[in-house]
């Protein structure tokens, strides 16, 4: 079967003899074979039976009911195709041999098939993988990748070889069993010795390939397509660490180089000049109905089920996605004559269309940011005391998690307000996107986190991560936490965070400092991509946002916990004694609110010009408001909050120069706070200010932020930073890339927080 196929690509149309010769044709679809081979295969280690089973109810009915409804309606359109079809085919014989039922079956399996390996990078690209929205889609285009594999294994036999596939289907059935119990149970025992994956030579990995070609030789041998043999010991390969560099391996080799040579010798079969010459209504409306079908029919099913208009117009497009399941039944059916040209060209071509339309039309339909629009001011300051908090909390590790508790616990203080917090893990998204989102779904539909043993070094950081968010929901009760992961590259994972953050309303977003606290008692760089991620953040941000410099800090379980918050002016400041107030009404917190006030050279205005990137409120707000939002803001705390409870404090410092600042931070420094929480200090309008901010190493922390988390100013204390949202993100490094003969490496000073911090 397998030769016959390869074959009959070059002597089933005279059009390719025309141009290449037959020797390069077999050649390249001998290849292509092999590529395709490969790729079922990778398909298979892929697949998640598990997840499938596990499913709950809502996305496995949509899943069903967008892969029969289309099959169905797909009959009534092939019907179509016949008729258009009859001016092309020679006689009455070929006019029924292309009117079987089987031909009926073909065309409608294709518009029932959802390709999920394209449609995980397209949510990708399109940032919307951790939305609500990508979610389901990637739940159903699992169901619906499965289901469509199984017909394929199972029907399509049938569909070729008609009742003398019954023999071979229980012969293939006896090998599925085979490759479950004993098969797989002896790969597992193999796998099992030498469970670091850096172990495996490249000889030791050619025996899994040997294995691959003997499965898919065997059920060539039983007259199933080999392609079936590929995916069962796809299946059947143990999954964990082992899986994920098997296919790190294969995936170069496979997927980038044999597999296009199979698109390319599709492409050789598809005569679209001859179709688009011939274009007529009946063509036109066979293209419309085929690619509406399963667009309308999942649009349907979602609006039943209660799905905005937009995001179940959206949905719909994404399960229109095709991928190489859809090219492989047709090449099948192209070589077994249940197709004919024209209905493959034309089938070609509008899963061509089918697939490329899909990203600029949900990029018009459906945006995150339009969607949540009605709360634009998505601050802690604007928040009521008995408002639910929302906090999106990102991490990339279990240490940075268990800091990031500590700041929950503080924040959980007022018994009348409560947190709705969704934590994630950052990781890099490295490799194969459809793997990747395999083994994330696995994980986070395993029961209890309890298959430890076959996750990566990732999965088994998150289980300690949700550990340590769901004991803090469980120890302060009437919190609500979740926990998820970020799969994406770290050039752009901003994009997913301003997205998620959007989807959950959140009114925080609190971020890690690249630097970790170590045993030497300084504070070191974990990863310096880490810092970019928060710039990143910080220059979009949906809402407020908080940078975590975490030196320690104590639980509020374990101890009782200091905290000060300094107030110079403007709206982060106001953002921060918002946060440091909430925080205030936990019984175990003490806070001193120090508000420094600028006189004399230090209250010097900063006549630079605005950038006019600033949005919202920013546009109306001259300095003089500020001040009086300012004022009114600490007289506000002063009444409501000094004056109701003990363990809040309020003084005031005067500072007249930029020495005088640092000083005064070591005056407080010395008292030993657990906890900073500082604003990062955008629209203070003061010239000093802005000019020791062009000194700093970390700009995102702020002037003070930047000189008490320097090592060189020997702090042991925490630090919080706050960035208030409605006034513009960060602008970094403005003063240099205006500058075309300043290179910043060359211009930008020696860091002054270290010299003025060698005073003390």
């Amino acid at each position: 079967m397998l030769l016959s196929s390869i074959f009959q690509l070059g002597g089933s149309n005279k059009l390719f003899q025309d141009f290449l010769p037959i020797q390069i044709l077999v050649a390249v679809s001998t290849i292509a074979q092999v590529g395709l081979i490969f790729y079922v295969f990778m398909a298979g280690l892929e697949m998640n039976l598990d997840f499938v089973l596990r499913a709950p109810k809502k996305p496995t009915i949509i899943a069903i009911c967008s892969t029969l409804i289309p099959m169905i309606l797909g009959t009534g359109i092939y019907s179509l195709v016949i008729i258009v079809d009859k001016k092309f085919l020679k006689n009455y014989v070929e006019t029924y041999e292309y009117n079987r039922p089987q031909c009926y079956f073909i065309w409608s399996m294709v518009l029932s098939i959802t390709g999920f390996p394209v449609l995980a990078n397209i949510l990708v690209d399109l940032k919307l993988l951790y939305t609500r929205l990508g979610k389901l889609a990637l739940t159903v285009a699992t169901h619906n990748d499965f289901y469509n594999w199984i017909m394929f294994a199972l029907v399509f036999p049938f569909l070729v070889n008609g009742y003398r596939a019954i023999f071979s289907m229980l012969c293939v059935i006896a090998f599925i069993l085979l490759s479950h119990f004993v098969l797989r149970p002896l790969l597992e025992k193999i796998v099992a010795k030498k469970p670091n994956k850096h172990d495996w030579t490249n000889y030791q990995l050619s025996f899994v390939i040997m294995g691959l070609f003997a499965c898919t030789g065997l059920t060539d041998i039983l007259g199933v397509n080999p392609l079936v043999g590929a995916l069962i010991y796809g299946l059947a390969i143990p999954r964990g660490s082992f899986t994920e560099m098997l296919m790190e391996r294969s995936d170069d080799f496979g997927s980038r180089y044999l597999a296009p040579l199979f698109f390319f010798s599709g492409g050789l079969r598809c005569n679209i000049v001859k179709v688009l010459q011939t274009v007529d209504l009946g063509f036109i409306v066979i293209v419309i109905l085929s690619i509406f079908t399963k667009i309308v029919t999942t649009f349907a099913v979602t609006r039943y089920y209660g799905m905005p208009f937009r995001e179940s117009l959206a949905f719909g497009l994404l399960m229109n996605t095709k991928g190489v399941l859809s090219l492989i039944v047709l090449n099948i059916a192209w070589d077994n004559k249940l197709i004919s040209a024209y209905a493959f060209s034309i089938m070609t071509l509008t899963i061509l269309i089918m697939t490329f339309m899909v990203s600029p039309i949900i990029n018009v339909i459906y945006r995150p940011k339009t969607a949540y629009r009605m709360n634009m001011l998505r601050t802690i300051q604007n928040l009521g005391f008995q408002t639910e908090v929302r906090i999106l909390v990102c991490v990339h590790n279990p240490r940075h998690a268990s800091g990031m508790v500590n700041i929950l616990e503080a924040l959980s203080g007022i018994s009348v307000s409560s947190l709705r917090v969704t934590a994630v893990q950052l990781v890099e998204l490295k490799g194969r996107v459809t793997s990747l989102v395999s083994a994330q779904l696995e994980h986070q539909s395993s029961l209890g986190f309890s298959q430890s043993q076959s996750q990566s070094q990732s999965f088994e950081d998150m289980e300690t991560i949700a550990s340590h968010i769901h004991f803090f929901a469980q120890v302060h009760s009437g919190n609500h936490a979740e926990t998820s992961m970020i799969m994406s590259p770290f050039a752009t994972i901003n994009r997913d965070i301003y997205n998620l953050a959007m989807e959950k309303q959140a009114s925080l977003v609190l971020l890690p400092f690249h630097k970790h606290w170590s045993s030497e008692g300084n504070l070191e760089v974990t990863k310096e991509v880490f810092g970019e991620i928060n710039q990143n953040v910080m220059k979009d941000a949906p809402c407020s946002v908080g940078l975590f410099v975490d030196r320690g800090l104590n639980s509020l379980l374990n101890a009782n916990l200091h905290i000060i918050m300094l107030f110079i002016g403007g709206p982060d400041d106001r953002e921060a004694l918002a946060i440091a107030w909430r925080m205030a009404g936990h019984h175990r917190i003490q806070l001193s609110m120090v508000r420094i006030i600028l006189c004399g050279k230090a209250a010097m205005e900063d006549q630079k010009k605005e950038s006019g990137h600033e949005e919202l409120l920013s546009a109306v707000l001259d300095k003089n408001k500020e001040r009086e939002l300012d004022d009114s803001c600490v007289n506000n705390f002063r009444i409501m909050g000094v004056n109701n409870k003990d363990t809040i404090k309020y003084e005031e410092r005067y500072v007249e120069s930029d020495d005088d600042i640092p000083r005064v931070v070591n005056e407080f420094d010395q008292k030993r706070y657990d906890l900073y929480v500082l604003g990062q200090g955008k629209g203070r309008h003061s010239r000093v200010l802005s000019e020791m901010l062009d000194w700093t190493d970390f700009p995102e922390l702020g002037v003070i932020g930047d000189l008490v988390a320097s090592n060189s100013f020997g702090s042991y204390s925490s630090v919080l930073v706050v960035q208030q949202y409605g006034y513009g993100g960060m602008e970094f490094g403005k003063n240099y890339e205006n500058n075309p003969n300043c290179h910043p490496h060359i211009c930008k000073p020696p860091s002054r927080t270290r010299s003025l911090s060698r005073m003390f």
